[in-house]
């Protein structure tokens, strides 16, 4: 019996101002919290079994870096692309962050066969929503 493969998991972490804020934010998207891994200076947002969103207080969040801390509203410092399941589902996660506060990002992109549209958070992080025909992929 040979053991299951090793599934790589990515950690996004970003910088917020209003934890809380941006904790309803992206529960209210439909994502949840894993509070073995939340206090008052982070929330671990599960968005898949293989991708975490870890939304920092800027001051924990600078406690990681020497580095400044971007203003994601003034400058990008990250694209964060997430696939969908269909078109329909592109719409519905961006449509559903624009009523709880994001702000459009760019402009649909529709080329038939991929299909993706983007928002910017509460603290200005882009997220681009993407749909690709797996027909497309495959061959």
């Amino acid at each position: 019996m040979t053991a299951p493969a090793y599934q790589q998991m990515i950690f996004v972490n970003l910088p917020v101002n209003d934890l809380d804020a941006s904790k309803k934010f992206f529960t209210e998207l439909g994502y949840t919290i894993n509070p073995q891994f939340s206090d008052e200076n982070a929330t671990s947002v599960v968005i898949s079994d293989t991708i975490v969103a870890m939304l920092l207080t800027k001051p924990f969040y600078a406690t990681f870096t020497k580095k400044e801390i971007a203003d994601a509203t003034k400058t990008s410092e990250a694209l964060i692309a997430l696939s969908a399941e269909s078109r329909d589902k592109v719409d519905e996660l961006v449509d559903r962050a624009l009523a709880l506060g994001a702000t459009p990002s760019g402009e649909t992109q529709d080329m038939g066969f991929m299909y993706g549209r983007a928002f910017d958070d509460l603290d200005g992080h882009t997220w681009e929503i993407i749909w690709m025909d797996p027909s497309a992929v495959e061959g």
